[in-house]
Formats: structure tokens, C-alpha cells, sequence
């Protein structure tokens, strides 16, 4: 039998778009020989994935996963995403972005090392989507993920427009570090994942927000308040109210909590260490929602048209 080097493998895959197991599966099948290669594959309806790989998968499901680890604990959220709403609902697929989302919670995180990763079945995450994509018929991918370890604390997650547990639209996870009561810190967690979810914030702190958002907001206060006549100092206390004001809405710590709008996300940590006994921060926040800066390929057909007509 030929020798199967990781070059050959590696060289099938490309021209196949099918995962490395596989890929390997068919050189042995086949004594090495590409060309025989790519035809087993079709015959096992896997290379049709790779016809898929260049359509929009702008719908799927967002998966979180959260593990207790003694006093700490360790939680992920991943994209994983389909062409359709209706592949959402699919036993298969839901099933596979669980095991994702597990998965993801041994790697480093990033969506590579996610791709890379291998489900409890033992098998690669992105050899598991190539075989739901030959099998379901629509392109898919583990698109953007999330990590956050505590050693002492809670990470809370939140899923909105959950179809199933730990599976829906959008999937929010709150990383906080605490000495005290976990259970308290996973529920005052799990009140900001829902606060996040609906307000969306920017960044955790003024200090995380990119400064060239900074910069263009101060930019266009400035131009409003210089257009007010008022003397230059009056105008730059204009725009630090401005500025402030800006934060507060767009910075999680400063933002008024939603469940009770007298209280800053910032004044609530404050009351919980207050209640625990200990510090508490938050050490950290995402928000994932389906589909985010996809662009979703539409057929308007009367734009067609128009543009034939006008050419």
C-alpha cells in the first residue's frame, strides 16, 4: 500500500474541502491515488460539503455551555451557523452544537482552536460539521467563540429566544470573581447576562472602549456644542457631560440596570460584595447574537430588472 503522508492528506483536503479523517479514510481506500480519492468521497456524499463552503450561513444557533470547577468555574459560548432557520430545529444539529460548546470549554479560546477541538465522542469539531453538512445539505461553520475561566466566582449565561436548553439567537455569558457565595454570584450574574442581552453594551469599562469610537463620539459633541455660541470653557464642560452621558449607555459598568433603573451595574457588584462579605468584580462579558456582521445574500429580483433595464 502507498505511503499516506499528512502532504497528501492535507493536499486531498484542500481540493475536497472534506476534514482530515475522512480525507485520510479515502487515500487508504484508494492506495493514495488523489483522483480515486475524490471520487470515493463523492460516492460517500462528502464532497458535496465542499461545493457549500461559499454560500451565507448567517442562521444556526448560539450554544453555551458552563462547568463547575470547585470554587471557580469554566463556560463558553459558540456561534455555530447554517444557511436556514429551519436547520436550527434539527435534532442533529442541535445536538452537535452542544457537543461544540463542550468541547470548546478544554481549548484556548479561539474559534480555531474550537475547529480543531474534539467533541467527547472524540471526534474533530470540524470534521463533525462536515459530515451534518454532506448529510443535511447546507453550508455550516463554528463561526465565533467565547472562553472564561474563574478560579473563585460564577459565570452566569443567558440564552435568549432559547428553542432548546442552552441553544437559542443569542447567547450571553458573565464572567464574576468573588470569594463568596457562588450561588448569590451566579444569580446576580445571570440578572447582568439578561441586562446585557437587552442593552448591549459596548465594553465593561470606559477603559476597554476602542478610543477611535471615543474619539469620533468627542469629535461630533464637539462640533454640536461649538455650534451653540457658548464661550470655549462652557463648551468643553458641554462635552464632558456629553461624553459622560455617552458612557453611560454604552459602558456595562456605568449603564442603568434594567430590572431596577436607580442603580448602575456598578452600584449593584458594589451591593453584592457588600452582601457576600468580600470583593466582587466583573471580570468580563460577551454577547453573541446570531448572524452579527454575516452579510445575508438576497435575491431582488425588481433590482434586477431595474438594472437590466437602465444598462
Amino acid at each position: 500500500m502507498a505511503e499516506i503522508t499528512a502532504a497528501l492528506v492535507k493536499d486531498l483536503r484542500e481540493k475536497s474541502g472534506v476534514g482530515m479523517m475522512d480525507c485520510k479514510k479515502a487515500l487508504q481506500e484508494t492506495n493514495g491515488d488523489i483522483d480515486a480519492a475524490i471520487d470515493w468521497l463523492r460516492a460517500k456524499g462528502l464532497s458535496k460539503a465542499a461545493k457549500k463552503a461559499d454560500r451565507a450561513a448567517a442562521e444556526g444557533l448560539v450554544a453555551v455551555a458552563v462547568r463547575g470547577d470547585g470554587a471557580g468555574m469554566t463556560a463558553a459560548a459558540v456561534e455555530v451557523n447554517a444557511e436556514t432557520d429551519f436547520v436550527a430545529r434539527n435534532e442533529l444539529f442541535q445536538t452537535a452544537a452542544r457537543e461544540i460548546a463542550i468541547a470548546a470549554l478544554d481549548v484556548a479560546d479561539d474559534v480555531t482552536a474550537v475547529q480543531q477541538a474534539k467533541t467527547a465522542k472524540g471526534e474533530v469539531v470540524q470534521d463533525v460539521l462536515t459530515h451534518l453538512i454532506a448529510t443535511i445539505g447546507e453550508n455550516m461553520m463554528a463561526r465565533r467563540s467565547k472562553k472564561f475561566v474563574v478560579a473563585k466566582g460564577a459565570i452566569a449565561s443567558y440564552v435568549h429566544n432559547a428553542i432548546a436548553p442552552d441553544l437559542g439567537r443569542m447567547g450571553v455569558l458573565v464572567a464574576i470573581e468573588g470569594e463568596g457565595d457562588q450561588a448569590k454570584l451566579a444569580e446576580v450574574g445571570k440578572k447582568i447576562a439578561m441586562h446585557v442581552a437587552a442593552t448591549n453594551p459596548m465594553s465593561l469599562s470606559t477603559d476597554d472602549l476602542d478610543p477611535a469610537a471615543v474619539e469620533k463620539e468627542k469629535a461630533i459633541f464637539s462640533e454640536q456644542a461649538a455650534a451653540s455660541g457658548k464661550p470655549p470653557g462652557v463648551v468643553e464642560k458641554m462635552v464632558e457631560g456629553r461624553l459622560r452621558k455617552f458612557y453611560e449607555e454604552v459602558v456595562l459598568l456605568k449603564q442603568a440596570f434594567v430590572m431596577n433603573p436607580d442603580q448602575t451595574i456598578e452600584q449593584l457588584v458594589a451591593d453584592v460584595a457588600k452582601e457576600t462579605g468580600s470583593p466582587v468584580k466583573v471580570a468580563g462579558f460577551v454577547r453573541l447574537a446570531l448572524g452579527e456582521g454575516v452579510e445575508k445574500k438576497t435575491d431582488d429580483f425588481a433590482a434586477e430588472v431595474a438594472a437590466m433595464t437602465n444598462a
